[in-house]
This record gives structure tokens, C-alpha cells and sequence, in this order.
């Protein structure tokens, strides 16, 4: 009678199969969180897009206004003035007061803990630079593993006391 070698597989041969298999399931699970946290942080920077973007036209259609402003991003919910004018009433300061009024309601809707800083080169608002600024859930912010730090361009003026830092979205603009 002939001695066959053992055919099949040992248990420590199943158990580092099972090993490796397991240390690709894991990166494939830290891939999908990913995978599904980034269409959420995507819409974030969208709308902060957006909400700039909008901002930039009110300067441009009332040019002779001052939108120097700086609206919070701590999470409180400051009251936000109520600002309207009519035809016959409306001035240069009572629209740019609307509208600053009508972004910043925008912001706080949209984005969480959401503020805004514009800062005027001159007097007209001719140029200048504007940041929509926001502060992602911890939940987003840590499956992503990202550091808002690397990724954004805040005013050094607004976080250098705050933690954890914010999201930023800067825009240079010229009218």
C-alpha cells in the first residue's frame, strides 16, 4: 500500500486564509464609509458654492454698498435682524442690510452651524474676499478622515481659537 499525502487544507492553513480575508473586508468596509459620507460633504461645499455665488451677485447689483460683515459660525442660534425695505423707502444701507440679512438666513438654513465673513477692499465693495464657513457633523468629519486644516483656506482672524476647526470655502472676488 502506498502512503498518499494529506489532500485538503490544515486549520492553520484556513484560519491565515481567513486571516487575510478579514484585513481586506476591514479596508473594504473603511472604503464604503467613506463611499457614503463623501456625497454628504460634496453637498456641503456645493451649497456653500452656491451660497457665495449669490452673495457675489447682491455686491455686484448694489455696488455702492459696504457688505463688510462677519456672521458667527459657533453653532449659536443669534438672532438675525429683519431686514426689508420698499421702493420708495430703499437706500444703498438699507439693501445692503437686506441683503446680508437674506444670506445669512440662507446660511444658518443650509449649512450646519453655518457664518459668513466679507471683507471689502474699498468703500464701494469693489473687491474683496468672501468666506462661507461651516462645521461638519463629527460623525462626517471623522469617516472621512480629513483634516479641515489641510483642505481648507480659513481666515486665520476667525479660528485660531476654535476647535474642532471648521470647513472653509474661500472666493477672491472683483466686481
Amino acid at each position: 500500500m502506498k502512503y498518499h499525502a494529506q489532500i485538503g487544507a490544515s486549520l492553520i492553513e484556513v484560519l491565515v486564509a481567513i486571516l487575510i480575508l478579514s484585513f481586506g473586508m476591514l479596508s473594504l468596509g473603511t472604503m464604503l464609509s467613506y463611499s457614503v459620507q463623501a456625497p454628504k460633504l460634496a453637498g456641503y461645499r456645493a451649497t456653500a458654492v452656491n451660497l457665495a455665488s449669490s452673495h457675489i451677485e447682491r455686491i455686484r447689483v448694489n455696488s455702492g454698498g459696504d457688505y463688510n460683515v462677519l456672521l458667527s459660525y459657533d453653532g449659536n442660534s443669534d438672532e438675525i435682524e429683519k431686514a426689508e425695505c420698499s421702493h420708495p423707502d430703499c437706500n444703498v444701507a438699507t439693501l445692503v442690510s437686506m441683503d446680508n440679512a437674506a444670506t445669512k438666513r440662507a446660511i444658518r438654513q443650509e449649512l450646519p452651524a453655518g457664518g459668513m465673513q466679507v471683507t471689502c477692499g474699498g468703500a464701494s465693495c469693489s473687491s474683496g474676499d468672501l468666506w462661507v464657513i461651516w462645521q461638519e457633523p463629527a460623525a462626517l468629519e471623522a469617516s472621512a478622515g480629513e483634516s479641515p486644516t489641510v483642505l481648507d483656506n480659513c481666515p486665520a482672524s476667525l479660528i485660531d481659537f476654535i476647535d474642532p476647526q471648521p470647513r472653509c470655502l474661500y472666493v477672491r472676488f472683483t466686481i
